[in-house]
């Protein structure tokens, strides 16, 4: 199982790069942040510092979104990172959420997702896209290498996932979700004439090394208010009663609006709704030993990357647990000499 940090790109930028570095460090493969250019510093201008400063790292966004980026650009954006740090980037998208929310916007539909990730997916891969009318490739660009994973919950979404993503990122780390959702994109793949097992499966959610419980929960509640936010797009479009599990659409019945100033914060003030239950189901949470049992349980089912979200007061000390205790755990064992 490969790991990653979630970082936000709160200033000073400094701060940022240090944690990312530090992330390497401890054995972390990726670095992902979060994409709001109004909530946080420019993520991309970041992602250059880190890349200068590390040496393995794959880093990209957990998740961009279609429409408050100009596709070409965003294309431009990696193949220009590829080729002064080498092919070390990576493209989580969805349809939006804060970004354009922010800015009174409103998530894209599937098929923009779709055009927009073969558009970027393309370019970035040093190839020539069909694109408004013409055919257009970056001259200056070769042997660019860029996957792009697809962030998802109602079930077209997953369906699209399946067909067009490199990889599937969900945002949460419910086990029985977990099974439900990946079940999905891999028949999806199957449908589409893909080999299911070519998606790399990444579950992202908050991670906390500690055993004050009811500490951990305050810190890692805003997660249900966030993952909230594209729940109750999915009751809005299929009903209370559509084939997405209840354990991930009931526990909204209480939320009342969500303040985007607040969002991905620790505290949040609206994300009071979000009960104990489901913090402990979509995060984990507690000693590096239950670190460890949730993990093998989620690479059981199929997850190949736990990125975990360091939107937290633990921040360095969760790093340094997970290098030296829970990473070397969910590593394959090699012996010296047999």
């Amino acid at each position: 199982m490969d790991f990653g940090a979630v970082l936000q790109t709160n200033p000073p930028a400094s701060r940022t790069v240090a944690l990312a570095k530090l992330a390497e460090q401890h054995g972390f493969s990726h670095v992902w942040t979060f994409d709001s250019h109004l909530l946080w510093q420019e993520p991309y201008v970041i992602y250059s510092q880190i890349l200068a400063e590390t040496r393995r790292v794959t880093v990209g966004p957990m998740v961009t979104n279609p429409a408050t980026r100009d596709w070409t650009v965003t294309a431009s954006t990696f193949a220009t990172l590829n080729e002064m740090y080498g092919n070390r980037t990576i493209c989580g998208i969805g349809r939006g959420d804060s970004a354009v929310r922010v800015t009174n916007g409103a998530p894209t539909t599937l098929a923009t997702l779709r055009e927009s990730i073969h558009v970027i997916r393309e370019l970035a891969n040093s190839r020539a896209v069909d694109y408004n009318g013409a055919q257009l490739r970056f001259p200056w660009s070769v042997g660019s290498s860029l996957e792009v994973w697809v962030a998802a919950y109602g079930p077209l979404a997953l369906k699209l996932a399946g067909e067009v993503g490199d990889g599937f990122i969900l945002q949460l780390a419910d086990l029985d979700i977990a099974s439900w959702m990946i079940q999905h994109v891999r028949d999806a793949a199957a449908n589409a004439g893909r080999d299911p097992l070519s998606i790399s499966f990444c579950v992202a959610a908050p991670m906390y090394i500690g055993d004050d419980w009811e500490h951990m929960r305050e810190q890692c509640r805003w997660f249900g208010g966030m993952v909230g936010n594209h729940v109750a797009d999915i009751v809005g479009k299929y009903g209370a009663s559509s084939e997405v599990p209840k354990a991930l659409t009931d526990y909204i019945g209480g939320r009342e609006g969500y303040d985007y100033n607040e969002h991905g914060r620790a505290g949040n003030t609206h994300t009071a709704f979000v009960p104990d239950e489901i913090v402990d189901r979509f995060c984990v949470l507690g000693t590096a030993e239950q670190h460890i049992e949730k993990l093998e349980a989620l690479r059981a089912i199929g997850v190949d990357q736990f990125a975990g979200y360091l939107q937290h007061d633990n921040k360095e000390e969760t790093l340094r647990v997970y290098g030296e205790t829970v990473i070397p755990a969910l590593r394959d064992a090699i012996v010296a000499k047999t």
